[in-house]
């Protein structure tokens, strides 16, 4: 099937509904379909359908629940919800017009500081679901924020649009929790001037994922770790994308993405990292890591750069693969761990080290009890 070519304007007037179905089919030639075609996340297959989503039910709380929360609200509706250029338009249209009765924003007034991270429950239910979510958080922030989507919808739709204002320091981690299902899940975030943002994905639920994560560093002095631990297992196939476009001078950012795949999953991660001319002093980086627990399990990994600018302080990429080490395996053995045992620990070593530099104590004690549980319902 092949979509017919799109002949009209793509500005306010066009709902999202008609301008999916005005866009041409995804080409595998892109990285971001390559390894899984849209038809594989499609919640039926028939690409011209955009089914009945229900509305996933929200809860935000404190972690420790020491506190009410004051200063940070759910509020219906969209306020300043558009969606990046540099975007996929078939996902975001598809999502917006899916979660068209399903759209909310997360707002945070100025200076809101929180010393227990905040968290945002997603109970997707037990039917097709989506969720539009904008992130309008002020200036001068400071929180971190879990946001954890967990359920038993077949399929789910997530799409976040918005903004981190001036100068917040924010500490962003997503965990896709749910039961089986399919996830298809869309970031289109802006930077604002001089904030610090740390963008961590924990993954693990679901039978297949879809993610397509971009960042669009528009102002000077923005600085963002974007941070991965992904965890597959059985028939999983867990797919993210991600993009950082450094479009203003003296932006920062780093993509470390771990991988641990056992039985006969695949992971896959492709990065891209832009930097446009004029954005003088940009620093960019990433790297793969992919931990393979099984001869049959699959991990692909593809870091691109694209630099337009040559006066960058530093550009680079690098991707590595290998099996659990058996030197580590014997040394933990001859230490009275079992050979689960010695695995398991090693598993939770590699991902750790991603999740250690997602936010504070508090937040990494929080998911690395969370990535125990994972391990041992993963093994169940």
């Amino acid at each position: 099937m092949k979509w017919k070519e799109a002949s009209v304007d793509r500005g306010d007037n066009l709902d999202a509904a008609s301008l999916y179905k005005s866009l041409d089919q995804p080409d595998r030639a892109d990285h971001l379909w390559r390894y899984t075609p849209w038809k594989r996340v499609h919640p039926s297959g028939d690409l011209d359908e955009i089914p009945i989503a229900a509305s996933p039910k929200l809860t935000l709380t404190n972690l420790d629940d020491s506190s009410a929360l004051v200063g940070i609200s759910v509020e219906e509706g969209v306020v300043g919800a558009e969606v990046l250029p540099e975007s996929d338009e078939v996902t975001a249209s598809f999502i917006r017009a899916a979660a068209k009765d399903s759209v909310y924003t997360l707002r945070v007034e100025n200076n809101f500081v929180s010393n227990s991270p905040v968290v945002l429950d997603i109970d997707t239910g037990d039917s097709n679901c989506a969720l539009h979510l904008t992130l309008d958080i002020g200036r001068n922030c400071e929180f971190e924020l879990i946001t954890q989507i967990s359920g038993a919808a077949p399929w789910t739709g997530f799409l976040r649009t918005g903004r981190i204002g001036d100068g917040s320091i924010l500490n962003d981690v997503v965990i896709g929790h749910t039961d089986t299902g399919i996830l298809l899940r869309v970031d289109s975030i802006t930077i604002g001037r001089d904030a610090q943002v740390k963008a961590g994905t924990v993954s693990s639920g679901s039978d297949r994922t879809k993610a397509d994560l971009r960042y669009k560093m528009g102002e000077t002095g923005g600085h963002l770790n974007v941070l991965g631990s992904i965890l597959s297992a059985k028939e999983m196939h867990l797919d993210h994308h991600i993009e950082i476009h450094h479009d203003a001078p003296e932006t920062f950012s780093r993509l470390d993405w771990h991988s641990a795949c056992g039985g006969n999953s695949r992971t896959v991660g492709t990065g891209m990292l832009r930097v446009a001319k004029g954005a003088r002093g940009a620093d960019a980086g990433q790297l793969f890591h992919n931990l393979l627990l099984s001869d049959k399990a699959e991990a692909d990994s593809i870091p691109e750069l694209e630099v337009s600018e040559h006066d960058v302080v530093g550009c680079g990429h690098g991707t590595a693969n290998g099996p659990v080490d058996e030197d580590q395996m014997f040394y933990l053995e001859s230490r009275g761990f079992d050979t689960n045992q010695a695995k398991d620990a090693l598993i939770a070593a590699f991902l750790n080290s991603t999740l250690v530099e997602m936010g504070s104590e508090a937040l990494h004690n929080w998911l690395a009890e969370h990535l125990q549980d994972e391990l041992e319902d993963l093994k169940s």
